[in-house]
């Protein structure tokens, strides 16, 4: 039955997929789709608002419109699918994968866990990474690790082919990986075209494979540095199958 009361509104166009709304709702009702936090269906919220304050970009609103009731048993149910559903986070919904997380590097100022450190060393190296997401679609474009950054734009079987590729190219960038042959390369480029125009990112370091579905990267860079209207230094290097530096 449709009722007018009061339910959350997200403004698409505000929304970076930041994800901190899905944390904050308790009904499970937002989910993260293509990039954008959406209600799933009216009936699980229940318009009281408590995802808004976690909203940076201020995307949330309560509105007063015709709307399925809020229905609490829909609720209860949708939980109990979240909470068993690997592939959704349980009490709150959406992807863990996609919350947004800075942590120390190996070359950052933290505490020296030294039976860390010495298992590092042993296995050739500390981790690199300074933050997460990773992937090129969960990694919202206003992102604060990116402010100011030097991006490394890798293909995702970069990592697995180049053994040195933390101390090589991760150190002291900000990463964002992906394959330019599986996924949508027109999303790709929205994404960097916002990140270039909006971000102050320093320098552009692509690392990509010597296969020809790869070669598409740079052109996707070149197209979003085109479209922000941005002059940022570019760079390619292409790794070989057996994980050397060709050029």
């Amino acid at each position: 039955m449709k009722v007018t009361r009061k339910i959350i509104e997200i403004d698409e166009e505000l929304c970076d997929g930041c994800g901190n709304c899905i944390l904050a709702c308790a009904e499970g009702a937002i989910q993260i789709v293509d990039g954008k936090a959406k209600v799933i269906a009216d009936r699980y919220c229940d318009g009281l608002g408590a995802c808004m304050g976690d909203c940076p970009q201020d995307a949330l609103k309560i509105v007063e419109r015709v709307a399925e009731e809020f229905d609490e048993e829909a609720v209860e149910e949708l939980l109990k699918k979240q909470a068993t559903d690997k592939k959704i986070a349980p009490v709150g919904g959406g992807c863990p994968s996609a919350a947004l997380k800075t942590f120390p590097t190996a070359g950052g100022d933290h505490a020296c866990n030294c039976a860390n450190e010495a298992k590092a060393q042993a296995s050739g190296g500390a981790s690199e990474l300074g933050h997460g997401p990773v992937q090129i679609h969960l990694v919202p474009a206003g992102a604060p690790f990116l402010k100011g950054a030097d991006l490394l734009i890798a293909a995702d079987c970069v990592p697995v082919a180049y053994p040195s590729f933390h101390g090589d190219f991760l150190k002291g960038r900000a990463v964002m990986i992906g394959c330019p042959k599986f996924d949508d390369t027109q999303k790709y480029v929205d994404k960097f075209t916002q990140i270039f125009a909006e971000s102050g990112i320093k320098s552009i370091t692509s690392v990509i494979m010597e296969v020809p579905c790869c070669s598409s990267m740079a052109g996707i860079i070149k197209k979003a540095l085109e479209q922000a209207g941005a002059d940022i230094p570019f760079k390619e290097v292409v790794i070989s199958s057996r994980g050397e530096i060709i050029s």
